[in-house]
């Protein structure tokens, strides 16, 4: 089943001569439970795709939907509920609140769905067990290292159960032996059938994936499976 459908989406920044076309005409399929890389050189528009994915910026043109949803029109009330309780967003500086422990970080996105305290509590503390920090939970981001720091941004990620996953280079300021703990996560959260998207330019790293999306000049120019990756 089609999770996401880009039908002909394009992105342009600017007016007139000082237009730049971002994102050109791409159509796009996903199905639930994919384990999806998108990589490119810097300009390529994976990070528009991106923006556009987590409904964090609209396109200019073409029909972007998620989940049968046409998301190009909702409304701004709409779209937060959909970033809420749909989307988990992963990114490379962890976006962490610094003065709060790790189990208050976790629960801040239930906060925002109105869910009980106890319930918040509970279910954090599940999402930091998932992640390997069930121990952590009360140290502020300043006590952890780096892959500590982004496993609670996974289990913030994660604690609402999203449909769909998202991570913007979530490797990219960690060492290698911490990128394999990482990856092993989000490998563990996708058997479980959460789909997941990275975008990373790390080669490596996208071979991790089952399905690598190449991008260059705002056009996807390859589509593929990643070496030793089994088709779903």
């Amino acid at each position: 089943m089609a999770l996401i459908e880009f039908d002909r989406v394009s992105k342009a920044y600017g007016s007139g001569e000082l237009t730049v076309q971002a994102l050109r005409p791409i159509s796009l399929t996903i199905r639930a439970g994919e384990y999806c890389a998108i990589v490119g050189p810097s300009g390529s528009g994976k990070s528009t795709a991106m923006a556009i994915l987590g409904c964090l910026d609209r396109p200019t043109s073409g029909t972007y939907r998620l989940d049968g949803n046409p998301v190009d029109t909702m409304g701004a009330n709409a779209l937060a509920e959909v970033r809420n309780r749909t989307l988990g967003f992963v990114f490379q500086q962890f976006h962490l609140l610094p003065q709060l422990t790790a189990m208050e970080n976790v629960m801040l996105p239930m906060v925002y769905a109105n869910l009980p305290k106890a319930k918040r509590r509970s279910r954090a503390s599940r999402a930091l067990e998932k992640v390997g920090l069930g121990n952590r939970i009360h140290n502020r981001p300043n006590q952890l290292s780096g892959g500590q720091q982004q496993r609670v941004a996974i289990a913030r990620a994660i604690v609402n159960r999203p449909q769909l996953l998202l991570a913007d280079e979530p490797t990219g300021a960690l060492d290698s032996h911490t990128s394999q703990s990482i990856m092993a996560i989000f490998a563990d959260l996708n058997r479980e059938g959460m789909t997941v998207i990275m975008v990373t330019h790390d080669r490596q790293v996208a071979e991790q994936c089952d399905r690598i999306i190449t991008f260059h000049d705002g056009q996807v120019i390859k589509d593929s499976r990643a070496p030793g990756s089994l088709t779903r």
